[in-house]
């Protein structure tokens, strides 16, 4: 299978933050309780009390500092980031933060969360991009066309195997449209590793094919 030469989140050359008014969409209005300050256990260094999205973070976050899949889905569906106030996928949470979880605690950091809300930025774009009819889903081309726009180069059998699993009575939410850019973000990072020679095929032994595929 090909693969692109593509190391970003699906974000448009660019694209960052947008933290208030923007795709992000920031707290409810009024936020959340405790937004201004941090009051549990964890002390944050200097650097990142000073950044913009701290108190954000602080609000969200439990006694030990870090957002699991539970408190990222609540502020997700909160923030009416997909949309609607309909409860954002759990286990779209559980993969987003498994995409970051380099010190496998199955919880994101400070910096862990920055680098999500950057991804999940470039992704609602993207999103909002290719909904042509403005539906606030995507049908089988346009999600075609989204993959496409990311720099991936997928087979049509592969594009069809996609949407059967994450389209819901033909169409793709936006959350399930996450985990799909979660996926395949994940899946050509890990082949790339093992292709050193960029040949695109590889050998993968057992064990190492289930922690790659199960991982996210």
């Amino acid at each position: 299978m090909a693969y692109p030469g593509y190391g970003g989140y699906g974000a448009m050359p660019g694209q960052g933050m947008q933290m208030h008014g923007g795709m992000m969409g920031g707290p409810p209005q009024g936020g959340f309780p405790g937004q201004g300050g941090y009051h549990g256990t964890f002390a944050a260094p200097s650097p990142a009390v000073n950044d913009p999205m701290w108190g954000y973070f602080t609000a969200i976050a439990g006694q030990d500092g870090e957002v699991d899949a539970e408190e990222l889905q609540r502020c997700l569906t909160q923030s009416g980031f997909s949309g609607s106030y309909n409860p954002f996928s759990l286990e779209t949470c559980r993969i987003m933060i498994a995409m970051l979880d380099r010190d496998m605690t199955g919880k994101m950091g400070f910096n862990e969360f920055k680098e999500l809300f950057t991804a999940l930025n470039g992704w609602k774009q993207n999103f909002m991009m290719f909904d042509q009819d403005r539906s606030g889903t995507m049908e089988p081309h346009e999600l075609a066309q989204a993959i496409t726009s990311m720099g991936y180069r997928l087979s049509p059998h592969a594009g069809n195997a996609i949407m059967k699993r994450y389209s819901k009575g033909g169409r793709i939410f936006f959350d399930d449209y996450v985990a799909c850019c979660v996926k395949l973000r994940a899946l050509t990072e890990n082949f790339r590793k093992r292709d050193a020679m960029q040949q695109g095929a590889v050998n993968f032994q057992y064990d190492d094919f289930i922690m790659c595929t199960m991982a996210v």
